[in-house]
């Protein structure tokens, strides 16, 4: 099945676009996937804040990211295939164009219900980054490919430790409103720049979208993520979640039934049978618990009180910049992946990534009380997923005929998604499971995180030993 597969992939030609062209492509591409990473992760600090502001609960804010996870979950897919169908750049245009208004629509948000819809609608902009990829692959020349790919990758995680950074600065200095009004300028520049300076690719893959599947595949990953992003607060021996992970799991079954029958699947189950793809798709799966694992063991250990003994009594802004090396790894690591794909192929640096990562763990759970710790862990952290990111993304495309770059990535985000969500909710329980009767994490609390993130982060080592290795040089 693989080889009939390998056996379609198109040469893909150098594209005919100038190289002052094909800068500004990037460019707009990076300030559209920088965006709306930044907005994945940009309210998570300031929940309390817009919390108090709305004179909403700790249960009913949380559906401020709730929304935002499930839009993203469902629609990346969807938008992904139609991609594929009907041309990349005229449905980035219409994703670009969402994402504005929900970012504007929650600047302006009045009460809670209307900031739900609009992350809603920011989150059903989650195919940027696969759309993204899949015009890189069309319309730059083959060499930079890698490279450019490896940048775009990178900014996934980039984005979000921006966001965790910046939320603290923009709300104690401005207001919550702001964490959308900034944001909203690089979506509004992204998508003019497409609009004016971006030719639509003639890669395409003709036929009709697959209703039925999406509408399975919807229900699953609705069912599955709310369980998910829920349960802590629900229980998770609570009959909501076990009927939601159940029905996840059943329509999850049913999904891959109908996409093997039907004549135009939403996503090609032997996409999915791939070496290259599946391996790259349970890195993700991984990486995405790692990255959101710390985005929230460390900031809750740099804000705890130092009269605790191992908390550092940091504000948020304080602790926010605590990621900045973490972010800039991840800008250095990113482009050099994509260099170090084209000359090795992608299993050595998802590999590197993967044991930087994991050694960037078990460093914190060793020892947490100094500073300097927490900074290497840091550096560690975004060296490895800048590595790790842009290897994935390359892993995938050159395992699945440009036609279907765009299903083919957007089950590899939905699968950094899915893991982000389970990450964040093991540590939410890890924490509040070590916690004293006030509330406050103990300091075994960050040991076990740091071990289970660790643990976690060892299964992406083994699985990256899977991932082919180059048959060819490019």
């Amino acid at each position: 099945m693989t080889q009939t597969i390998e056996a379609t992939r198109a040469e893909e030609p150098a594209a005919p676009v100038a190289p002052g062209r094909g800068r500004l492509i990037v460019l707009y591409l990076s300030l559209g996937g920088l965006a709306f990473a930044v907005l994945q992760s940009l309210v998570a600090p300031a929940l309390s804040t817009i919390g108090q502001d709305l004179n909403a609960s700790t249960s009913d804010i949380s559906w401020i990211l709730t929304a935002y996870l499930l839009a993203a979950s469902v629609l990346t897919p969807i938008l992904g295939r139609l991609g594929d169908m009907v041309g990349k750049r005229r449905v980035l245009i219409g994703v670009l164009a969402v994402l504005g208004i929900g970012t504007l629509l929650a600047a302006l948000a009045p009460n809670l219900g209307v900031l739900i819809v609009a992350r809603a609608l920011q989150g059903a902009a989650g195919a940027v980054m696969p759309l993204s990829i899949g015009i890189v692959r069309d319309e730059l020349p083959r060499e930079k490919v890698g490279v450019t790919i490896g940048l775009l990758s990178a900014i996934f995680g980039i984005g979000a430790g921006v966001g965790i950074v910046a939320a603290g600065p923009i709300v104690e200095h401005l207001s919550w409103h702001w964490l959308f009004w900034l944001p909203l300028g690089l979506v509004v520049v992204a998508l003019l720049g497409v609009i004016f300076g971006m030719p639509e690719s003639p890669v395409r893959k003709p036929g009709r979208l697959d209703v039925l599947g999406a509408s399975i595949l919807s229900v699953s990953l609705v069912a599955l993520l709310l369980a998910i992003s829920k349960g802590q607060a629900w229980g998770w021996a609570d009959a909501k979640t076990l009927v939601l992970l159940a029905l996840g799991v059943i329509t999850l079954v049913a999904f891959v039934v109908v996409e093997r029958r039907v004549q135009d699947p939403l996503v090609d189950m032997r996409l999915l049978t791939v070496r290259g793809v599946w391996t790259a798709n349970l890195v993700a799966l991984i990486f995405g618990f790692a990255m959101f694992g710390t985005f929230v063991l460390v900031p809750t250990l740099l804000q705890l009180p130092a009269v605790t003994g191992y908390g550092f009594g940091k504000s948020v802004s304080q602790a926010g910049l605590f990621l900045l090396p973490t972010t800039v790894m991840m800008v250095v690591f990113g482009p050099l992946a994509g260099m170090l794909v084209r000359k090795v192929g992608p299993k050595p640096p998802m590999f590197l990534g993967a044991v930087l990562v994991t050694a960037a763990f078990v460093l914190p759970a060793i020892g947490h009380g100094e500073i300097w710790q927490i900074l290497v862990s840091g550096l560690l952290t975004g060296a490895g997923i800048g590595l790790a990111f842009a290897a994935m993304s390359n892993a995938v495309i050159e395992s699945v005929p440009a036609a279907q770059t765009g299903e083919a990535t957007s089950v590899n985000t939905i699968a950094r998604t899915i893991g982000s969500s389970i990450g964040t909710a093991v540590i939410a329980a890890v924490i509040s499971s070590h916690s004293t009767p006030r509330g406050l994490p103990t300091d075994s609390a960050f040991t076990t995180g740091f071990w289970v993130c660790a643990g976690v982060a060892a299964l992406a080592v083994v699985a990256s030993l899977a991932v082919p290795a180059r048959k060819r040089q490019q």
